[in-house]
């Protein structure tokens, strides 16, 4: 099934809430490598490891995988592939529209905040590798105590830009980054093949398929199709 726009087409916001790998960012050849080696370590399936690691911090991947494990050693190994994913920048490039779409929010002075499950170093990392300005207001590992799909990255982006959150729309790719959204009280705009049927409120194949149009007293139409 391909990544489709479905009803509604047009939604009405006051703030953009913004995750970024695999939403703003295509960093799955680095994560893959990161995740395959964790597999091949460990003795496990990668395919099964890849399927739960996309869009939460790499602890509460390990602590899903290994529930026994010590929540010590899981948040060690965490600490360690965020040091080897922000050095490894190889194959890092922009979801397709994203540099206009980024673009847009600036000139047209849309409220929008980074949440990302990615700490700062990552973060900043693989958007200058992918060419795409870093916003100025961030939700990232260091400021949540919960990861996705927990709502705390959402709530804090929106409190941060001081818009409450049924006036936010979330740009997510991942099935724990839709769940974050949808329980923050938020609509989910679901970007590329791994946000279909992840309960998203419309889905789009990547940003090409987005048009920001600015309404006026801080609010946009976002025109998905």
């Amino acid at each position: 099934m391909s990544a489709t726009p479905t009803v509604p087409t047009v939604l009405k916001a006051r703030a953009l809430l913004l995750d970024m790998d695999g939403t703003l960012v295509n960093s799955d050849a680095v994560v893959e490598r990161i995740w395959r080696r964790w597999a091949d370590a460990h003795g496990f399936d990668a395919e099964q490891v890849l399927s739960v690691a996309h869009g939460r911090q790499a602890h509460a991947t390990l602590a899903e995988l290994l529930p026994e494990r010590p929540m010590a050693e899981n948040y060690a190994d965490n600490a360690r592939m965020l040091a080897e994913e922000t050095s490894d920048v190889e194959g890092v490039v922009a979801v397709p529209g994203a540099p206009r779409f980024l673009e847009s929010l600036v000139e047209g002075g849309v409220s929008h905040a980074l949440v990302t499950s990615a700490d700062l170093a990552l973060s900043t990392a693989r958007m200058k590798a992918a060419g795409l300005p870093y916003p100025a207001v961030r939700v990232t590992a260091e400021n949540v105590g919960a990861s996705k799909p927990d709502p705390e990255g959402f709530l804090k982006g929106a409190a941060e830009l001081g818009v409450d959150p049924a006036d936010c729309v979330v740009f997510e790719d991942s099935g724990a980054g839709i769940a974050a959204g949808r329980s923050a009280g938020m609509r989910v705009v679901g970007v590329g093949p791994r946000a279909v049927s992840q309960g998203a409120t419309v889905c789009v194949a990547d940003l090409l398929g987005v048009r920001v149009e600015v309404l006026g007293g801080g609010e946009v139409a976002l025109h998905l199709g």
